[in-house]
């Protein structure tokens, strides 16, 4: 069993990590593709950035500097473990601070993190701070955007990740934008995406607030658990939620939480 999520906007530059993991930092597995983008995105100033990603005078400054200090290799000192840098609702669920040792050792093994920039992280690769989302029309040398810019690499690193796992199931917590980089078809594994619904005024729908904290909270119930197959999911509980036979099916899990539990 392994998990995709999406990485986030924000990111935790300030905070300390809380555990002593340098002897399991690694390099991500894609970053001399990385590099090949970050080349293509010095180039561009902090107006090209704005116009390109749709982002104030001040994140396109903020942006094109990291563009300029990217480098490689990375280390402790110029660079920080995905699980612990990026912020956001998703990484508020996941919640990587507060585990202990052996909790995210599981989560390094068990989690990848989509990316526009490397492609595919796991929890403890390093890596530099950087915006660039996956539906970023950046034009490079294998295309005119990201998706065709990493082809099959993302799938094949799954692909790899799971290949000694004996349930082969790829949870999708990640949203739409990122996992259309993950190709299907090549993709050896069931693939289900969990659905998390809210009731409201007696309905129960999808608010984006509450499922993107979800996704971590579901990966990281599976973390605190040492969860092994798909099927113990089914008893997540987390934050009030529940399963919910009769609006799931082979592919799609839906989980539904109260009013009265929100």
């Amino acid at each position: 069993m392994y998990f995709v999520l999406s990485p986030a906007k924000s990111l935790n530059e300030t905070d300390a990590i809380p555990l002593n993991l340098g002897n399991y930092y690694s390099q991500p597995a894609l970053i001399d593709d990385s590099a090949q983008l970050i080349k293509t995105l010095k180039t561009k100033d902090p107006m090209d950035l704005q116009e390109l990603m749709s982002i104030s005078d001040d994140l396109a400054q903020l942006n094109s500097e990291r563009n300029q200090a990217w480098q490689m290799p990375h280390d402790s000192d110029n660079a920080k473990p995905a699980a612990y840098l990026f912020d956001g609702d998703v990484y508020t669920g996941l919640a990587s601070y507060e585990m202990d040792k052996d909790t995210m050792l599981y989560l390094n093994e068990h989690l990848g993190i989509l990316s526009g920039l490397y492609g595919v992280l796991k929890p403890l690769d390093l890596m530099q701070p950087y915006r660039l989302e996956m539906g970023t029309k950046l034009k490079n040398a294998r295309g005119g955007n990201l998706y065709e810019f990493w082809g099959e690499k993302i799938t094949d690193i799954i692909n790899k990740q799971m290949a000694d796992s004996d349930d082969k199931v790829l949870i999708n917590l990640a949203s739409n934008e990122y996992f259309k980089s993950v190709k299907k078809k090549a993709l050896d594994a069931q693939i289900i995406t969990p659905r998390f619904e809210d009731e409201k005024n007696g309905q129960y729908k999808v608010i984006s607030f509450y499922a993107k904290k979800a996704r971590g909270l579901m990966v990281k119930y599976a973390a605190d658990n040492k969860l092994t197959k798909a099927e113990q999911l089914k008893q997540f509980d987390l934050a009030g939620y529940y399963y919910v036979d009769s609006e799931s099916d082979n592919t799609t899990w839906t989980f539904r939480r109260d009013e009265a539990d929100s």
